[in-house]
């Protein structure tokens, strides 16, 4: 499995409400800890256990040494462009990856100015090399090229690599747990819009596919498709279909499929023009049918499997939404 750690750095120039820098650190997608320059302080994010005196000290190595070489990084840009007022923010994702035990992954970071990238480092601890890109690093003379290379062999990727192994033993249930996501197939606006939603899942990676008569809708006839994130920690994302005028004269049955590391086989939510709704992994299948005056008041349907529950569940859906 796969664990990155990813703390974004940030610099503004000339006077705002916010700090002159400010660090996010992450492990995969759980925010790990915070820090900014006004307070001069680390606030953990993680757990409702506090830093150690240990992990305070190799965070503020980390952090008054980018603060120190962001600011830097940015006052050579503006006076690059020749920029004379307003703000200006240097961006920095820096972090490293853990693939099971190995510890000789590299380090990667890229800076950005203006929202224009300006700097790429990579370091491969395997090999011991440094590749560069950018505006900056093309500047670069061999001595500089090489202490850059000695910081990234001896400070950065050790303590990266100890700091995600730290995090990764403290906080393993939060980033390793599997969330079913629930699945619904709205129709709206008098069938003119297809709607395919899965929500509150986790971990993030989803395929979610709207088709129409067992073929797929072509991406480009579908909007949305954006994953979002939800208040608890998890996931949602939706695909909507606008139907046309010719197909609303035909009887077409619109199918919404989820694959999620969560699920064991592949979840479909069917919806026909007859109200019919059909749930179906690749073990089972479940219909529905309703009348009108069988719909509850927010239009959704909630119901219990019945038969086998060990080979026939759903337990990744709690409502299906009618048309």
């Amino acid at each position: 499995m796969q664990f990155t750690i990813l703390p974004d750095f940030f610099v503004q120039l000339d006077y705002t409400q916010f700090p002159e820098f400010s660090a996010v650190v992450m492990l995969d997608d759980v925010q790990i800890m915070y820090y900014n320059s006004n307070d001069n302080s680390i606030s953990y994010r993680a757990s409702a256990s506090e830093l150690s005196e240990s992990e305070q000290n190799d965070a503020n190595i980390v952090f008054r040494h980018k603060h120190k070489s962001m600011k830097y990084r940015a006052l050579e840009s503006k006076t690059h462009h020749n920029l004379t007022r307003g703000i200006n923010v240097q961006q920095r994702i820096a972090g490293c990856e853990l693939m099971d035990s190995s510890s000789s992954s590299p380090v990667l970071s890229w800076d950005a100015f203006n929202g224009e990238p300006v700097e790429e480092l990579i370091f491969n601890k395997y090999l011991n090399t440094m590749e560069s890109h950018g505006l900056w690093p093309a500047t670069w003379n061999q001595i500089k090229q090489k202490t850059v290379q000695i910081l990234y062999a001896n400070l950065y990727h050790p303590l990266c690599i100890k700091t995600l192994k730290h995090y990764l033993s403290k906080e393993k249930n939060r980033v390793i747990r599997k969330v079913k996501p629930r699945v619904r197939l709205v129709s709206k606006d008098g069938g003119t819009r297809v709607s395919c939603l899965a929500t509150g899942f986790y971990p993030r990676h989803i395929n979610l596919t709207l088709s129409r008569d067992g073929q797929p809708v072509d991406e480009e006839q579908t909007t949305g498709g954006e994953l979002l994130p939800n208040a608890d920690g998890t996931y949602q994302m939706r695909k909507t279909l606008d139907v046309t005028p010719e197909d609303l004269k035909e009887s077409h049955k619109f199918t919404c499929t989820a694959t999620h590391l969560s699920l064991d086989n592949k979840l479909d939510v069917s919806l026909g023009n007859s109200w019919q709704l059909q749930v179906s992994t690749d073990h089972c299948s479940l219909d529905v049918r309703c009348k009108e005056q069988g719909r509850n008041p927010s239009g959704h349907l909630s119901y219990a499997t019945r038969g086998d529950q060990e080979n026939c569940t759903f337990k990744g859906l709690r409502s299906i939404a009618l048309p």
